[in-house]
């Protein structure tokens, strides 16, 4: 994306850009031409494309694309399901706990080298020592159900592989902030992708199996075992397939997603401060009431940050940057609140791995959306620009992960897995 928005007054250089990779030109294309649309040369490739779509809607898939999709989700397949090829005790090893995340991301990440044509050895040794070396880590661990520690390194190792998944997706360019909310904003765009693919499998699902059992015959037990578990692990792959070759239905689709969902999001956030004390739930005391509360947090922490992605991509709009600045500073009460529970729980109770984990994640919280809505209130009455907001975005990502590597690392040794 970056490479087009340099060149684009120079139009020997876009030419050769578009004749190498013309998917990959036209999804970056569509990506920033909101931001480029006065050009001449960009209105140019505008009409270009768009001459070009007709011929491309009668070819039905990319060929090659398409046979490294199935090669990548029968080897993600075939990993997800080593369990029954070795035999492996699941009550005794907790498989899919400690490897879930690591399979599905290193899936992606092969799909990834193979589509990018990536051969750099350094490069593809990094990638293997970042997978192989957490997952050697992960599977060494006891599996013991019973220890907070080692729980939270299952449940962060995951967000660690969508780092270093991350870093093969940008192709290492670690130096360009803009790539890491490219980075961002795919995810937002996959993870809308991957929730139509899962509605159109469910119903795909109850198809197959009710029309089995009419003629007697009863598939259930081995299409959810083998079609229905590969099917999972590989609906990521199968979105970034979507996402990579048929960039104009997520451009269409994610910007009213966000659109809708901010302004829905904030009413219901204020209806619910509103109904806290109403409720008689006392937060400082309701442990399951606050990792709801947290798990809430999150996701509100998510839509904010998919939705500036967006925004700043597309056509800027005033509305959508007050609702915003708004629903971020409703979510930086919510998180102080959720603050103020955890300190008081690690006063009361004393320190668990559980509380200090919940605590350091609410700080980082609190810190990003704290700096999002002093960039927020610039754009709305400085005249900012919203890419301000995306670079405080982009650099507050290696904190997170350097928390997660602390967490999945240090939590089970500090905590002596306990």
């Amino acid at each position: 994306m970056e490479t087009v928005r340099e060149n684009i007054s120079q139009p020997e250089a876009l030419e050769n850009l578009y004749r190498a990779d013309k998917i990959a030109f036209k999804t970056d294309f569509e990506s920033i031409y909101p931001e480029i649309q006065d050009s001449e040369i960009a209105k140019f490739w505008k009409i270009r494309l768009a001459f070009d779509q007709p011929e491309e809607k009668t070819i039905s898939f990319n060929k090659l694309d398409t046979i490294l999709l199935i090669i990548t989700c029968l080897f993600t397949g075939f990993l997800i399901k080593l369990p029954e090829l070795f035999s492996i005790d699941l009550k005794e090893f907790l498989f899919y706990e400690k490897n879930g995340g690591i399979i599905v991301m290193f899936g992606l990440s092969v799909y990834a080298i193979l589509t990018n044509k990536i051969s750099d050895r350094k490069k593809l040794v990094f990638i293997f020592l970042a997978f192989i070396i957490p997952a050697l880590y992960i599977n060494l661990l006891p599996s013991n159900r019973d220890s907070n520690s080692i729980n939270l390194a299952y449940i962060h190792l995951p967000f660690l592989m969508w780092c270093i998944y991350g870093f093969v997706y940008i192709g290492f360019n670690t130096s360009n902030k803009t790539i890491r909310i490219d980075y961002i904003k795919y995810n937002g765009d996959l993870a809308i992708l991957v929730a139509l693919i899962m509605i159109a499998g469910g119903i795909l699902t109850g198809i197959t199996i009710g029309l089995f059992s009419a003629i007697q015959v009863h598939i259930e037990n081995f299409y959810m075992q083998y079609i229905v578990v590969t099917g999972l692990v590989s609906t990521p792959i199968v979105a970034t397939y979507i996402f990579r070759n048929y960039p104009a239905l997520t451009n269409k689709i994610a910007p009213i997603i966000a659109n809708i969902f901010s302004p829905l999001v904030l009413i219901t956030l204020v209806i619910f401060l509103i109904n806290i004390p109403l409720s008689g739930i006392n937060l400082y005391n309701d442990r399951d009431f606050l990792l709801i509360f947290n798990a809430m947090l999150l996701g509100v922490m998510g839509i904010i940050v998919f939705s500036i992605s967006e925004t700043s991509i597309h056509n800027r709009q005033k509305f959508s940057e007050i609702i915003l600045l708004v629903l971020t500073g409703i979510t930086l009460i919510i998180d102080l609140v959720a603050l103020s529970a955890i300190f008081y729980r690690l006063g009361a109770f004393g320190i668990t791995p559980n509380r200090v984990a919940v605590f350091g994640s609410n700080i980082l919280i609190f810190g990003n959306l704290a700096l999002i809505m002093i960039d927020l209130y610039k754009v709305n009455f400085k005249k900012a620009e919203i890419k301000s907001v995306e670079d405080t975005i982009s650099k507050y990502l290696p904190i997170y992960m350097i928390w997660t590597l602390i967490v999945v690392f240090g939590f089970p040794i500090i905590f002596g897995m306990k």
